[in-house]
């Protein structure tokens, strides 16, 4: 048994180590060119930030091999070497929490200061709006904790007669094995004979720790049933209509010069526009017609960026331009697979959260009884799964915001793009990720509930956490799920009904005045 948890110990430090080197890859793999040798801060924040989030959604897999190492114990502080899980996921999220809501809009703050500046107002600046959401939050939690920070437990007062320590233990047997048992029922104990009448509600004060994360869960379930709702449907759906929508052919040169000088016309501008703002900017007058302006600007260049890429992949150019052709179909294809392998993914988690989740009782455990068949093959396959699936509803988030970004104007634009994503958008997704990762494990340790029983995240995220006073309701009657599935089967409707569109070239651009 010592053996077992001494490899699960080696097993989570080296899993740190891969997530920390491989987020490295990604953000040198998706930096801006204008932010290599530079902007440095934001860098280590960006990777601290993908790090935490990337260990807090394997952690959960841990959290049931770590239970799994101990099942053949009385208790789980007989095991040798074994994870303390319940400390590790408290100081994760108290990490996760204080990346979201100070350091990164701190960096954020920092990287997007007037440029004209030094360095030491930028800071200034910076600092001065994180204080102040500092207080703010400060303020918020503790008169929160101190009036309803408090779990109420429904319990079931029990009860038995009472009899000597026997000298023999003779009056026990198979036949008669409790105390007081009834002459008409002796298989029943006297605590089984106590009426429904005997309910009651055990109130204690919870942890700081554990309120600030209940807190921060709250906000992160908002946000995740909204984008993960949406983004769980326009995630595969938008790479199968980018397939429909692709490329049949190569245009021609004459097609190409006429596309190319629409383009340069919509890029002229934009750029008089972005001029126009940043003069508004300079002068202080940055009022609601200001940031609905910057909103369409942005979006216009977006589009325009979309463009300007898929003109390059209809007229491939270069001594190279066949295989580039090529590798342009390939990539549609490749979009086509993977576009129905996660229709696939994202109807077994809408089933699952029904049958599981929304009837009672649950029709079928469903995807639980999967990764235990799994981890009875080969304890790898059900934690690969189970996290493949946790990662799913990660990207889905992102999908979500990014495809709502677009549509809503209170919504910022923070494209993830290979070799072109600036810090901020950087900060931003991060920030994201982060704070829906918290909803994210709430919501896999209630939907695999009978996968991870008897862990650490089931008892703070389902115990503590849904019977927490003042938000127990949201998760009693299952808000969030029901939001989730809501939004999923809208925006699965609204795709179908207009995503396979091409979209429509847009007219001369038009600012508010």
């Amino acid at each position: 048994m010592g053996d077992f948890n001494l490899i699960l110990v080696i097993v989570a430090a080296v899993v740190c180590v891969i997530v920390f080197c491989f987020n490295i890859y990604l953000l040198v793999s998706y930096q801006h060119p204008d932010d290599v040798n530079q902007a440095y801060f934001p860098k280590i924040v960006v990777v601290l930030g993908l790090t935490i989030a990337g260990i807090s959604i394997l952690m959960l897999p841990a959290d049931v091999a770590n239970r799994q190492a101990c099942r053949h114990a009385i208790y789980n502080g007989a095991c040798n070497l074994t994870l303390p899980m319940r400390d590790l996921w408290l100081a994760i999220y108290i990490v996760d929490a204080v990346l979201v809501f100070f350091v990164i809009p701190f960096a954020m703050f920092y990287y997007e200061g007037d440029q004209d500046k030094t360095v030491g107002k930028r800071i200034l600046s910076a600092m001065m709006w994180v204080v102040a959401t500092a207080i703010v939050c400060g303020l918020v939690l503790g008169i929160l904790y101190g009036l309803v920070g408090k779990v109420d437990f429904t319990v079931r007062h029990l009860s038995s007669n009472t009899s000597s320590f026997p000298s023999s233990w003779t009056d026990f047997t198979k036949s008669q094995p409790c105390i007081g048992a009834s002459t008409n029922n002796i298989h029943q104990c006297a605590a089984y004979s106590a009426s429904a009448s005997s309910g009651t509600t055990w109130t204690m004060q919870t942890t700081f720790p554990e309120y600030v994360v209940a807190l921060a869960t709250i906000v992160g379930s908002v946000l995740f049933s909204i984008f993960g709702g949406v983004g769980i449907a326009c995630l595969p759906l938008g790479l199968i209509f980018s397939f429909i929508r692709r490329p049949k052919a190569v245009i021609t040169r004459s097609q190409y010069i006429k596309e190319a000088t629409e383009l340069g016309k919509k890029a002229r501008e934009l750029k008089k526009a972005a001029d126009s703002l940043h003069q508004e900017e300079r002068s202080g007058s940055k009022g609601r017609k200001w940031r609905k302006n910057v909103k369409t600007v942005e979006k216009e260049l977006l589009l325009l960026e979309e463009d300007m890429k898929a003109l390059e992949e209809m007229y491939p150019q270069g001594e190279k331009a066949e295989t580039d052709w090529a590798l342009t179909v390939i990539g549609y294809l490749a979009k086509l697979v993977l576009g129905i392998l996660g229709l696939v993914v994202s109807v077994l988690w809408v089933v699952h959260i029904v049958i599981y989740l929304l009837i009672d009782p649950p029709l079928s455990s469903f995807l639980n009884e999967v990764f235990v068949k799994l981890d009875n093959i080969w304890g790898l396959f059900g934690t690969v799964a189970f996290a493949f699936f946790c990662f799913y509803l990660l990207v889905a988030v992102i999908a979500g915001a990014m495809m709502l970004g677009l549509r809503l104007v209170f919504i910022t634009i923070h494209p993830m793009k290979w070799g072109a994503t600036l810090m901020n958008s950087f900060l931003f997704n991060v920030g994201l990720i982060l704070l829906c990762s918290i909803s994210v494990i709430q919501f896999c340790s209630t939907a695999f509930a009978y996968y991870a029983q008897a862990t650490a995240a089931q008892e703070i995220f389902g115990h503590t956490l849904e019977s927490l006073r003042g938000i127990k309701y949201l998760y009693r009657y299952n808000v969030f799920q029901i939001a989730f599935v809501v939004l999923a089967g809208l925006t699965f409707v609204f795709y179908a009904a207009f995503g396979w569109r091409k979209r429509k070239a847009t007219g001369r651009l038009q600012l508010s005045s």
